[in-house]
């Protein structure tokens, strides 16, 4: 049984920029999985139930219009879960409005944690890798538009890869 995701893929330069970050830090998962915000989390899927799945994530490309993201800043999920992240400071009601939009129908999944739009910098490692993470990418900041989401599926060697873009569709401003 696939496992696939839906996220927003962060751009270049920067999604190098923080994918090689990811790795310097000791993230040895880093090289596996794009920089990306989260929409969808990982869902195991029969393959029988991808067709449906990729239709439901046309319709809802067609409802979303493109919308600005400005990164800036660190944040963390600790002490719940051991990870440091990006923060968006712009376009967090639009991708919280994406996310639920996706979470229906075929992909109506239930969330561990409650939504929270980021990107990962540093996941499960030792406590002064997370505070170096937090602190050196204190800094950091971009902005992009957000054209469209990808379908992710993992494969056990190459890890997430994305297989199919949808582009936002929808009138701006609605």
């Amino acid at each position: 049984m696939p496992t696939i995701g839906v996220a927003v893929a962060i751009p270049e330069p920067w999604a190098t920029q923080l994918q090689d970050y990811r790795t310097a830090v000791g993230d040895t998962t880093a090289s596996m999985i794009p920089t990306h915000v989260t929409l969808v989390p990982p869902t195991e899927i029969d393959d029988a139930d991808l067709p449906e799945v990729e239709k439901h994530l046309e319709e809802a490309a067609t409802q979303a219009a493109s919308f600005a993201v400005h990164l800036r800043g660190t944040g963390t999920f600790r002490p719940v879960s051991p990870v440091v992240f990006v923060t968006l400071v712009e376009g967090i009601s639009q991708c919280e409005q994406l996310a639920k939009s996706l979470r229906r129908g075929p992909l109506d999944v239930e969330l561990q944690y409650p939504y929270h739009p980021h990107v990962t910098i540093a996941h499960h490692l030792e406590d002064a890798a997370l505070d170096r993470a937090f602190a050196e990418l204190a800094e950091f900041e971009c902005e992009f538009e957000v054209a469209g989401f990808h379908l992710y599926v993992h494969d056990d060697t190459e890890g997430w890869r994305p297989t199919r873009d949808f582009p936002l569709q929808g009138a701006a401003g609605h």
